[in-house]
């Protein structure tokens, strides 16, 4: 009796997933339009091995499209020739992308978010990225003063693992060296 319920269920999870599919949604209900935007507007490469390429692309849209990530964590945010507050074609500074180093005064520079040896976008698992943007606490349990934390901490838990997982996915990058 069980292999039929076993069956039966198998069955309608199949299902969803064709009609899904048919929608042109994947598995985890992401238009397949937000995973070709997200994918087509990340400035890097991303590898993409043993990774949710459609989290990752969620992740790419809200850092890219929606969240503004760059123009803190990247310095100088664009290319020379590519700074669209200059009238110029927008070119993302990929050099330097997410690796942090913009001043905000003399104490506060923007944090390296970028995966390091391990992996882990600015060194943090996913659980401490969660608590960061929560809470606005770093892991040292300093408030982090410029970081909008207290819009960001408002995202769903699949939108902070959708920018985690596309972090993962971007390649570490070290801040531009000072002048």
């Amino acid at each position: 009796m069980k292999q039929i319920y076993c069956l039966a269920a198998c069955g309608t999870l199949l299902a969803l997933s064709l009609a899904q599919a048919s929608l042109g949604r994947p598995s985890d209900g992401l238009p397949a339009s937000e995973v070709q935007r997200g994918l087509k507007i990340a400035p890097v490469d991303l590898n993409l091995k043993g990774k949710n390429k459609s989290l990752v692309a969620k992740g790419s849209y809200i850092v890219n499209a929606q969240g503004g990530c760059n123009d803190c964590h990247t310095f100088p945010s664009y290319e020379a020739d590519g700074n669209p507050f200059e009238g110029e074609t927008e070119k993302i500074n990929a050099d330097h992308y997410l690796a942090g180093g913009a001043p905000f005064g003399p104490t506060i520079v923007s944090r390296n978010i970028t995966p390091n040896g391990q992996g882990l976008p600015a060194g943090m698992t996913l659980a401490e990225f969660r608590t960061t943007l929560r809470t606005g606490k770093d892991l040292s349990g300093n408030t982090l003063q410029v970081m909008p934390w207290p819009v960001y901490g408002k995202m769903t838990d699949k939108d902070i693992a959708a920018v985690y997982e596309y972090l993962r996915a971007i390649p570490h990058a070290e801040p531009e060296a000072a002048e």
